[in-house]
């Protein structure tokens, strides 16, 4: 089995003595792998998706943050922190097959910050990402069949009050729904959908297991 460990970046940036920006950005890396060429691939792309994310910490997010403290220094407001922070869970590691998701986590002032949840899934053999359409079994109306299978689940988590949805749901499950926006689990393939996409910001991501 391969050994995955997570790498974390993280820096406070200050702007006249003061913090401003904080940030940690968490990615994975393959160790002690044969394949070269699928691992490879993997700790390039993720580190690189890391340093993306570093790269605008440190640039277009620090010059809102110095903006803000300017705004908020010259009206007597509390100053903010500004914060980006990445946490990646790995779901599936079997032979060749790795899935994870990678939440990231902005606050840039306001009420509240908000979370965008990224998913990869690896086939390592062949050195890149699998799309939801290589676990079809061949039914060519498998995205039909996702989708009812979702809408079912949210209508059975309404009537029981344990979910809390945007009333024209379908629609928007129809419209929101994204082929990459998937990961694998044991107990099969996850679809999940942003915030806000079919539910209020309390609902937090929603996700859906499908088989």
């Amino acid at each position: 089995m391969k050994e995955i460990k997570m790498n974390t970046v993280e820096k406070e940036l200050y702007y006249q003595g003061e913090v401003i920006v904080r940030y940690r950005i968490e990615y994975p890396e393959i160790i002690n792998s044969y394949n070269k060429d699928g691992v490879q691939i993997f700790n390039h792309e993720n580190r690189k998706m890391a340093l993306d994310l570093k790269e605008y910490a440190e640039g277009e997010l620090y010059e809102q943050a110095k903006q803000m403290y300017e705004y908020n220094k010259k009206n007597g407001y509390p100053i903010m922190i500004y914060e980006l922070i990445r946490e990646c869970t790995i779901t599936y590691h079997q032979e060749q097959l790795i899935s994870l998701y990678c939440d990231e986590y902005i606050f840039e002032g306001g009420a509240h910050g908000n979370t965008l949840r990224k998913s990869q899934n690896w086939n390592l053999e062949i050195a890149r990402e699998i799309p939801l359409q290589a676990f079809s079994k061949g039914n060519p109306y498998y995205l039909i069949d996702i989708l009812k299978q979702i809408n079912n689940e949210i209508a059975k988590q309404i009537e029981k009050g344990t979910g809390n949805y945007f009333p024209d749901y379908c629609q928007l499950v129809l419209e929101t729904f994204r082929l990459e926006n998937y990961y694998l689990t044991p107990k099969g393939i996850v679809i999940l959908f942003q915030q806000y996409d079919i539910a209020p910001y309390s609902s937090g991501i929603p996700t859906f297991l499908v088989k």
